[in-house]
């Protein structure tokens, strides 16, 4: 080569722009290329062992040593101790563990041990889902269920699961560690039903797995839960039609009437369940049962004004619509809000909504032609209720038996929730006519002493509150504020009749609300699991900060 070609600039073919610069000699025995990667010389690593395969980011580093692990992400506050003391109820056992984060929940302590190798993973998600169906079918709150599901996933040693509960769709994710794949199934919840006897034996059930004093292996669960869905109701439809003429008749005294209004109001109430059935049986949608339900109470009512009989038939007309307001599906859908679960709680609202349309629709109807035909609907009759306290607190004992009756509860609840429903509405009366404080204000009040004394009452007998809160709230519920705005809307006074409505809506919510945090305030009274009391999760993980 000439010394003209060596000056000549070489291309980027031939030249690489990791070659060293002319007058740098490369060391002997090293690459021309280096990377960042690179150990810096002088640096002593202790090289792996040949055999030792390519490591996994998830793989802890070979100097790793759990016993002596650093404490170098501990906060400072320190990492809270939980304990999960056995004599606390499941629930808040559970909820605890599920207001955690997953790296922060402790080792699990498998209860059912049936083998060595312990139970398909498939099986235990299949019947954690059917549990918490059969929950939510109930009418059970979506934190309860999501504690109950993840309760049954424990007890059969599966600590990384996630389940999530929404108005119509169930579904958990087990994930055994970081590096393996998920398992998830779901399951839909296709029909609805009000039975309490089911809900209270689906809560025996899992409290038993979660004892670990007790054996119950997963195909005696399932057996288990075979007979639950099998069991007849434990009233007969002759029962169910009388229960809701009693709540009707009672809830008529309730707001001032007689004898003759008792069994008005009581005809009216077993005609329009016998025609709810009718259509429930032609396959119609629950919209148009409640809205063929209502028209009963109503028309018997318009009939008696027209008659020129000497009775309140506006009393007849609320006492029919006390059977009809969907109190139940109103407390479950506020709670949910309440804990954070905003998709079912808008869902269940929705359906409260459409149900109270339903009853409105029927019950204008009537009104609409009873007004029509000339008769004479005076709201102001109805509203001397404050002078019979005796008969009224009798009254409302009778009105949450029959409600108890009508939501299937078993028979060694009945009495409890009773008196509950007489101390509510004692407490409403109280404070309403002695007092005379607002009505919203009053009905708080006592709806959140009927959540307080059912979630005490649960808690002590290890079951739902569902059963001990559900009956206990009908005396409270806004019969008489929802009549008179569809009067007034009726007779064409539409203002009138939506200011009315809107006050049943603050009292429908002040109901809920109140049953919600009387159940809270109950917690305070109880041992949770945890350091502390001031160491309690919040409600939800989406709180803003």
């Amino acid at each position: 080569m000439t010394e003209a070609e060596d000056r000549k600039p070489q291309s980027d073919e031939v030249r690489s722009a990791f070659t060293a610069p002319s007058g740098v000699a490369a060391a002997d025995g090293e690459s021309s290329t280096t990377s960042e990667f690179a150990v810096p010389r002088g640096l002593d690593v202790t090289a792996p062992a040949a055999d030792d395969s390519e490591g996994s980011a998830f793989s802890p580093p070979s100097t790793y040593r759990a016993r002596e692990a650093p404490p170098a992400f501990t906060p400072p506050t320190g990492i809270p101790l939980v304990s999960l003391t056995k004599d606390v109820p499941w629930q808040d056992r559970m909820r605890t563990m599920l207001r955690m984060p997953v790296s922060e929940r402790p080792a699990p302590e498998p209860v059912q041990k049936p083998d060595d190798s312990g139970p398909a993973v498939p099986r235990v998600l299949d019947l954690t889902l059917r549990i918490g169906e059969l929950l939510l079918a109930g009418g059970e709150g979506a934190e309860d269920v999501e504690a109950a599901m993840f309760a049954v996933c424990r007890s059969y040693g599966l600590d990384r699961c996630e389940p999530t509960v929404t108005f119509t769709l169930l579904s958990i994710s087990y994930q055994p560690s970081l590096v393996d794949d998920p398992v998830t199934a779901s399951r839909t919840v296709r029909r609805r039903g009000t039975d309490y006897t089911r809900l209270a034996a689906v809560f025996r059930l899992v409290q038993d797995l979660s004892d670990p004093e007790t054996a119950l292996s997963l195909e005696d669960a399932y057996r288990r839960l075979a007979e639950m869905r099998r069991n007849r109701h434990p009233y007969p439809g002759w029962v169910l039609t009388a229960a809701s003429g009693l709540l009707a008749g009672a809830a008529s005294v309730l707001v001032g009437g007689d004898i003759i209004v008792f069994f008005a109001a009581a005809l009216g109430a077993m005609l329009g369940d016998r025609l709810a059935w009718l259509c429930a049986g032609r396959g119609l949608p629950e919209f148009y049962q409640f809205t063929v339900a209502a028209m009963p109470p109503a028309a018997i009512g318009v009939a008696l004004t027209v008659a020129n009989v000497d009775v309140k038939a506006s009393a007849v007309i609320t006492g029919g619509l006390f059977a009809l307001l969907p109190g139940r599906a109103l407390v479950a859908g506020v709670q949910d809000g309440l804990t954070g679960f905003y998709i079912t709680a808008a869902a269940r609202l929705l359906e409260v909504m459409y149900f109270f349309v339903g009853i409105v629709a029927g019950v204008l109807i009537v009104l609409y032609f009873g007004v029509k035909l000339g008769a004479q609907l005076n709201p102001d009759v109805a509203l001397g209720n404050s002078d019979r306290p005796l008969w009224q607190i009798g009254a409302s004992v009778l009105l949450s038996l029959t409600f108890a009756v009508l939501l299937q509860q078993e028979r060694s609840t009945v009495l409890l929730v009773s008196l509950n429903g007489g101390v509510a509405w004692s407490v409403y009366g109280a404070m309403r006519f002695v007092a005379e404080i607002s009505p919203v204000a009053s009905t708080a009040v006592a709806a959140g002493l009927v959540g307080l004394f059912g979630q005490l009452l649960s808690r002590y007998r290890f079951a739902s509150a569902l059963p001990y809160t559900t009956a206990a709230i009908g005396p409270l519920l806004p019969g008489s504020a929802t009549y008179f705005g569809l009067l007034a809307i009726a007779q064409n006074e539409v203002d009138k009749g939506l200011v009315s409505l809107a006050t049943a809506a603050s009292l429908a919510m002040a109901i809920a609300i109140g049953v919600n945090l009387g159940s809270e305030i109950s917690r305070l009274f109880l041992r949770v699991p945890g350091a502390s009391a001031g160491a309690r999760r919040a409600a939800k993980r989406t709180r803003g900060f």
